[in-house]
């Protein structure tokens, strides 16, 4: 095995073509599985795309770094699906951009945190989260109560996600403004209309607890309490499982 390293780097032009050929077979081995993507995604009927006011909440949460200490994927292990749920599919994924998965965690998986907790709760613990937990060792956010969420721009937004494959429609990007406003204030006139685009489902709700001009509080509190809720295909899928 040494002789034939020592022959290979005496020669540019036979080391070129099997570093070549070494990168070809593991090119092809990660490529192959993309040609049949179609195949291995779950279907899921239900799966509807973020609100205006969830996708400018997701912005904040990854302007803030959320990610590198919290995962949204939870594996396959006994122990992940015990203390969080049904482990994630690739469907639930699929108009993220860019994806969220990983397994590296400070705090918890957040996967399935949608609804788990009230928006007074999220709210309180994003202002300062040694209020609820006392061991934490995540910042306080408590600009996020005080700084005015920007709207002009989510028509622009879902438009951008649009030409990656996220289908919304002319009527979703042409309202998104109105929308995102409608959903943090459920007695406006505008939040009949979220319901009508998004679904009876999608919440609507003073999310920072007060209605009026929206905070990036209400967006990322609005962004925490929809992951997890797109589409029941995880809890359809370990249903069928059990079964």
């Amino acid at each position: 095995m040494f002789k034939f390293h020592y022959r290979l780097e005496r020669s540019a032009i036979g080391l070129v073509a099997f570093i070549i050929l070494v990168a070809s077979i593991g090119g092809f081995i990660e490529i192959a599985p993309l040609f049949t993507i179609d195949e291995t995604v779950e279907k899921a009927e239900d799966m509807r795309v973020f609100t205006p006011l969830e996708v400018a909440g997701r912005n904040i949460y990854i302007r803030e770094g959320c990610y590198a200490c919290h995962s949204q994927m939870i594996r396959t292990l006994r122990d992940e699906v015990d203390r969080y749920g049904p482990y994630s599919l690739a469907v639930e994924s699929q108009y993220d951009h860019p994806q969220l998965w990983g397994s590296k965690r400070t705090g918890p998986d957040l996967a399935r945190l949608g609804n788990k907790y009230s928006d007074s709760w999220h709210t309180a613990h994003l202002y300062n989260p040694r209020d609820l937990v006392p061991q934490s060792k995540m910042p306080a956010y408590r600009w996020l109560l005080r700084d005015q969420l920007r709207t002009d721009d989510l028509g622009n937004q879902l438009a951008a996600l649009r030409a990656v494959g996220v289908p919304y429609t002319d009527e979703q990007i042409a309202n998104a403004a109105r929308d995102a406003y409608g959903q943090a204030n459920p007695d406006s006139a505008e939040a009949p209309g979220v319901a009508e685009r998004y679904g009876e489902a999608t919440n609507i709700r003073a999310f920072d607890g007060n209605q009026g001009p929206l905070t990036d509080m209400d967006a990322l509190v609005a962004y925490l309490q929809m992951l997890g809720t797109l589409t029941d295909a995880a809890f359809t899928t370990e249903t069928a499982e059990a079964e």
